[in-house]
């Protein structure tokens, strides 16, 4: 099993940029990692505080993915934390090479990746 992370950031606090960003994300992952979506056993978002207009796991379910477990919760509200960032934590039920997916601002987050 592995966890396979990533983050988008500046998100605008709006529906659709909140949903649209999460799309992206989230298939980026699957793209860059090859993955089967039917391998992947849950998925968890979380946002920064300022991001409330809607889910982010909408995303996954727009996407055609009904089947999947997915939640969203609230990031820790940490005062350095980047401003308009989406987190995803997507367990998937094989043993792959991960490939983590950082896109636009949050590439700060882990400059390594």
């Amino acid at each position: 099993m592995n966890g396979i992370r990533g983050a988008i950031a500046t998100v605008k606090n709006n529906k659709e940029d909140i949903i649209e960003s999460s799309k992206h994300l989230f298939s980026e992952i699957i793209e860059k990692n090859n993955l089967d979506p039917k391998k992947i056993v849950s998925v968890v978002f979380t946002t920064t505080h300022d991001l409330t207009e809607a889910f982010p796991a909408k995303a996954i379910r727009d996407l055609g993915y009904e089947y999947i477990s997915a939640i969203d919760t609230l990031a820790p509200n940490i005062s350095s934390d980047i401003d308009g960032c989406i987190r995803v934590l997507v367990i998937y039920s094989e043993e792959i090479e991960v490939i983590h997916v950082y896109l636009n601002d949050a590439k700060n987050l882990r400059p390594d990746r």
